[in-house]
């Protein structure tokens, strides 16, 4: 990696703390990707924020040769493809592979939802075409807080209070317990080229307003909210994987239309139903205040309808036992 112009001592001391990072990283990495973590390619989605360029230039320092960076353009504001070529021109000049990826077509719906779909559609696609093992993203304290702050408003549970995940398929996220400052400092202090997205100030969003309110606080720590968060996620894996087992303990556990209610506490029921549900419908989604109503129909023995599929219950097995149908298909008026 190409040297910034400062003083001998100066140098030093960002090359000491540069190294100190690198070990942090490398351990962040080994504990997402296993042992084997230094062996394995990586791709880096770089937005050119200082967040992005601070996460490629510590894993271009620690693995040489097996980092690849993609910026997404996604096209939505003025200036983004400015953006895409800084990250492109810092890249060749480090000699690290960098594509520009931009969807096939205008994005559609809500933007914020839609265009963060798209993304990874794109950096799934990239990585795939690379031989890749990895993505990695450089989402922080800072953003793992402001996530958990907007679950609470949106009254989550466990699996919602969890936050972002630390690892989801070939996505991992090595930074979740560093700060937005310290990697801000990284970029200034080796000099890297990096701009700020405007649309992280734009009022019109609610992260970005939420954003803003958490930067002046000092009462909420973000670092001991990640930590949260991360023991969020065990919890949640370990409730998934308690309610696998309990499932496959049922007399009739291989006819997926069946749901059993044996007096488990709520939040095994609800997640026994949705489990049922997807086994169903694997692209059905329901959650919530939605996935409650379900359950409370259920409880007074009435049917319930989620989106294509019924839930009935079994007579004689009122409150124990429910089945799992297609809902019958409407019947379109007959033109005279």
């Amino acid at each position: 990696m190409s040297e910034p112009m400062q003083p001998p001592q100066k140098q030093k001391q960002v090359a000491d703390r540069d190294r100190d990072r690198a070990d942090r990283l490398a351990s962040d990495l080994c504990a997402l990707a296993g042992p084997e973590w230094h062996q394995l390619h990586y791709g880096v989605a770089v937005s050119g924020g200082p967040d992005s360029m601070a996460l490629l230039w510590l894993m271009a320092t620690l693995l040489p040769g097996q980092v690849w960076a993609a910026t997404v353009d996604h096209g939505l504001r003025k200036g983004s493809d400015q953006e895409a070529r800084m990250v492109a021109s810092f890249c060749n000049r480090e000699h690290i592979p960098h594509s520009t990826l931009r969807p096939a077509a205008p994005i559609k719906g809500s933007l914020q939802a839609a265009a963060r779909a798209e993304r990874y559609h794109l950096l799934d696609q990239w990585r795939g075409a690379n031989a890749l093992d990895h993505i990695l993203t450089a989402h922080h304290a800072d953003d793992q807080l402001e996530t958990i702050v907007m679950r609470l408003n949106r009254s989550s549970g466990v699996g919602g209070m969890s936050a972002i995940r630390s690892r989801n398929g070939a996505v991992m996220r090595p930074l979740l317990h560093w700060r937005r400052s310290d990697l801000v400092g990284l970029a200034l202090e080796n000099d890297l080229p990096f701009v700020d997205d405007p649309s992280n100030s734009d009022d019109r969003f609610d992260r970005a307003r939420l954003r803003q309110a958490l930067t002046s606080q000092t009462i909420l720590d973000p670092a001991a909210a990640a930590r949260s968060a991360g023991w969020l996620a065990e919890a949640d894996e370990a409730l998934d994987w308690a309610v696998e087992r309990l499932i496959a303990s049922w007399p009739d556990a291989s006819d997926i239309a069946v749901i059993r209610n044996e007096s488990y506490p709520p939040e095994m029921f609800r997640r026994i139903v949705a489990q049922r549900l997807r086994a169903n419908a694997a692209q059905l989604a329901i959650r919530g205040g939605s996935l409650e109503g379900v359950i409370a129909a259920m409880h007074k023995g009435k049917r319930a309808m989620v989106g294509a599929l019924l839930i009935d219950p079994v007579r004689g097995f009122e409150g124990a036992i429910w089945r799992i149908s297609d809902a019958p298909r409407r019947k379109l008026p007959k033109k005279g």
